[in-house]
């Protein structure tokens, strides 16, 4: 029988193969681990649909399959591969006439060997581009937004194109490591953001010395609970009133319908670092749970991105996200908007510094947020006053003590 890759999931019509578990001509057991696939940063592990014997894989590791697209044949036990129908031994079989040398951007082109992104295939619709007549020139032949835009300019845009660099080898002391699965996914998505959006980073700096105080009293009462208490919690109950007042920090952009879409719901994304690079789990509803349920959610996806154990509808539908990367060090940086939204907010090292307060120097402990934007949604007068109603919030320590008790 012919496995084709399933429907993963809402929204999804492709993914990526990462691992084959079997090989051809192994036999395998109904529900034994036959592939894993990565869709939208997550993988997913597709059981085999039934015994028999692997005999042949469709799609290789790192390449990209369409949902429908056979990606293995399975023979069942007791039964062979059907043969091809011969021809009668009165009749030899006719000899097809030899094609026409195609060239060899065209052939790989044809269907079913497209590799593109979703959101590439959308752009090629929009342009009116055939995607299957456009050379790419990504990773393995990938199709970019580049090359789509390149093709729907015409003939004349194409000739002036500098021609493709030649694929290359590792020289002596060099390592080739593939740019695939999360770190490809990662790849392009930051690139489409910088590419869209008009990014601006305003930065400014938090006084969290009560903050500091707050949380470290609260601590024993989390770990009671069972969770870990971070300053991340306390500053996403800050964010949300924020985001409240601020409507169109909390938005995403359509370029298509040229609409901003204003979001009257609060679901937090927080970027995660894992061994397979940077992926953004969701805290869904984020002004409906107290402090300490945040910190459980923060603990609980971050523990199932770095086991790569996410599902699609875990790492979906932010409306706003966070990077921190305080535990790390560094003064501040200018992170990159997690497209379609139109704002990020980056959280750095807490350290004590010296604070003029009433005219005299203090040690405090402070940190600086960064908040990247999307300037053809908001203005920096705009984001500045945000940014210090949230700072506000975080150094009110009474109204999240509230939140608390």
């Amino acid at each position: 029988m012919e496995f084709k890759l399933p429907d993963i999931g809402e929204g999804v019509s492709e993914g990526e193969i990462l691992k084959w578990m079997v090989k051809e001509g192994d036999s395998i057991k109904e529900d034994q681990p036959l592939v894993e696939v990565m869709t939208d940063k997550v993988n997913v592990q597709i059981p085999s649909p039934r015994t028999g014997v692997v005999t042949k894989i469709s799609v290789r590791e790192g390449e990209v399959a369409k949902v429908g697209q056979t990606i293995v044949v399975i023979t069942e036990p007791g039964s062979a591969p059907r043969p091809a129908q011969a021809q009668p031994a009165e009749q030899p079989a006719p000899q097809p006439a030899p094609l026409p040398a195609q060239p060899a951007a065209e052939v790989a082109s044809q269907p079913g060997t497209v590799l593109a992104t979703p959101s590439t295939r959308k752009l090629a619709r929009d342009l009116g581009v055939d995607i299957a007549s456009v050379r790419g020139t990504g990773p393995q032949g990938r199709v970019t937004d580049d090359d789509v835009r390149l093709q729907a300019k015409g003939p004349s845009a194409q000739a002036m194109a500098p021609p493709a660099p030649a694929p290359r080898t590792a020289g002596p002391n060099e390592e080739e490591v593939p740019l695939h699965g999360i770190r490809r996914t990662v790849a392009e998505h930051m690139v489409k953001s910088q590419r869209t959006a008009a990014s601006v980073t305003h930065v400014d700096e938090a006084d969290m010395t009560e903050l500091v105080l707050l949380r470290e009293a609260f601590k024993g009462s989390a770990e009671k609970r069972g969770v870990k208490l971070t300053f991340l919690p306390f500053v996403i109950k800050a964010l949300i009133p924020a985001l409240k007042e601020f409507p169109y920090l909390n938005a995403s952009l359509d370029d298509q319908r040229g609409s901003i879409f204003l979001k009257k719901y609060y679901n937090i994304g927080v970027a995660t670092d894992t061994e397979q690079g940077l992926v953004v789990p969701v805290i869904k509803d984020a002004d409906r749970k107290d402090i300490f349920e945040i910190a459980g959610e923060i603990e609980r996806l971050a523990d199932k991105a770095r086991r790569s154990a996410l599902s699609l509808d875990e790492v979906r539908g932010s409306t706003f996200t966070i990077t921190n990367v305080g535990a790390i060090g560094g003064l501040f940086a200018t992170p990159i908007i997690n497209s379609p939204e139109v704002a990020i907010l980056g959280l750095h090292k807490i350290a004590k510094r010296p604070v003029v307060r009433d005219g005299k120097i203090e040690v405090r402990d402070t940190t600086y947020l960064s908040l990247t934007f999307d300037h053809r949604v908001l203005d920096g007068a705009y984001a500045a006053r945000f940014t210090s109603r949230l700072i506000e919030n975080m150094q009110d320590t009474k109204k999240l003590l509230a939140e608390i008790l």
